[in-house]
Parts: structure tokens; sequence; C-alpha cells
């Protein structure tokens, strides 16, 4: 399958593209010294995730493979949604949700959610960057040469795996769907679609990308099963009911979900 046709000035207005970006080593780092629903320990993420690709690994040759594979994207309209979710702030995720969510919000607009989403990923975050810490996995173009959607003296000396954009995204896709359940399915693909992102940008191998996401959801069990997260998901539940009608309903919207239904891993053409 050829990427998308969509034009670039297309997909920028849905994302608003003019990005500033921030990497794992910088923003998500920063969650490490910040207040969770859960105590550190509560979760052995070490005993949950698989150990990272080494050489000789089958996971490790195919790693390599989509990522040569995923550079045929460079300047197409999926190479610009990867680069636009690069950036990481509040701001810049409520973004790229609102069409799934079917509302425009902002960090200001829903204090409730903004807060409920914080905590849970300073939970999530905080597990997997007790693994990538732990398995020091390079980063795919480390390996192989080829072009990256950022610059890669923003990853600096940032490990692989797994991924904490991913675990980042998939938070936000399971949090909102816990706060917006009737629109669980256009939230949980716009996550998946965040998390491949960092697979057509080049920063992340899949398998990085997969126990990203593995990372979140098993961190996330545990939060859910807490009653401080249950309280604070009930005042989200009504900000966000009650914002549904004054808040801005976000439009233009087929182009982003277009190049989240395209299929990144399917054989070059």
């Amino acid at each position: 399958m050829k990427p998308s046709v969509l034009t670039k000035s297309a997909l920028a207005l849905v994302m608003g593209i003019a990005f500033s970006a921030t990497s794992d080593g910088q923003e998500i780092k920063a969650h490490n010294s910040r207040q969770g629903y859960l105590q550190p320990g509560v979760v052995d993420i070490l005993s949950i995730l698989p150990p990272a690709p080494v050489v000789g690994d089958a996971r490790y040759n195919a790693d390599r493979e989509i990522f040569k594979s995923t550079r045929r994207y460079i300047n197409t309209p999926r190479w610009n949604l990867a680069t636009n979710d690069v950036r990481y702030d509040n701001t810049s995720m409520y973004r790229d949700f609102s069409c799934a969510l079917g509302v425009a919000l902002t960090p200001e607009l829903a204090p409730n959610l903004t807060k409920l989403l914080n905590k849970a990923g300073n939970d999530t975050q905080r597990e997997t960057n007790v693994a990538k810490n732990f398995n020091k996995r390079l980063r795919p173009y480390k390996i192989d040469e080829g072009d990256i959607c950022q610059p890669k003296s923003e990853l600096g000396d940032s490990y692989d795996y797994p991924s904490g954009h991913t675990t980042g995204g998939w938070t936000w896709a399971l949090v909102l769907s816990d706060v917006a359940p009737e629109r669980a399915s256009q939230i949980m693909a716009r996550g998946r679609a965040y998390g491949e992102s960092r697979i057509v940008c080049g920063a992340h191998n899949a398998s990085a990308v997969d126990n990203g996401r593995l990372s979140a959801t098993v961190t996330m069990v545990s939060v859910r099963n807490t009653a401080t997260y249950q309280r604070d998901l009930r005042a989200a539940r009504l900000e966000v009911s009650s914002l549904r009608r004054t808040a801005p309903v976000p439009t233009q919207c087929e182009a982003e979900a277009a190049l989240i239904k395209e299929n990144i891993f399917s054989p070059v053409p």
C-alpha cells in the first residue's frame, strides 16, 4: 500500500503543525519525580515486560527491517503526523486527541481531566523509565542509518525500549476512554497511531512501541484500582460532560482519520 496522498496543508489544518519538539530524555523523564496514584514498587515492570531484543533475536531483525522499510514515509502526510506527535505537552496532546474525543479541550478548560491524565502518566512513565534504564537498548537510527522526524540531538543518549512517548500516548488513550467510554474506539485508535508515529519517525523500534503500550496497560491496571483514581475519574467525567455543551467541536478530522487507518507495516510497493 502506498503512503496516503493527503496533502501536507490538509494535515496542517487538522493538526496545527508548527511544533517545538520535546524528547523522551527531557519532557518524559521529568515524570519520575512527580506524584502519581501509586507508590514506587507496586508494579514489578521488569517481571512483566519481555527483555529487549538483542542480536540473534528474531525481534531484533524484525525491528531493523521495519525501521528501514518505514523510511519510505519521509516527507509524506504520515511523516507530518509523526512529526506532529513528537510534542508531548498537555496542550498538544489535547489537540491530538480532540477528533477522537469529539471535543476540543485545553488544560485551562479541563483542570480535573488534566490532573487525572498527569497523575496517571506519572505512574506509567515511571515504570517505563525503570525498564528503559534497565534494558539500555539503542535507538534504531544508531543501529542502521536513516533519517528521523526530529533532530537527533533532542534524543541525546536516551534509550529505546520501551518507548516513553508510546507509554504517554497509550496512557492518554486509556484514561480518556475511562472518561468517555462512548468514544473508546476512536480514542484507542488514536492512541495506537500515536505510538506508531514513533516508528514512522524512526525514533523507536517497533518492539519498543509494542512494549510501551504494554507497560502503560499493566501499570494502569493498578492505577485504576485505587480509590483516588476513581474519585478523580468521577470529577473528570462530570467536567467533560459539561464541556461538551460549551467547548468547540473539532472540525476537518477526515485527514487525520485516514492517516490513522493507514497500515504502516504493509509491504514496500
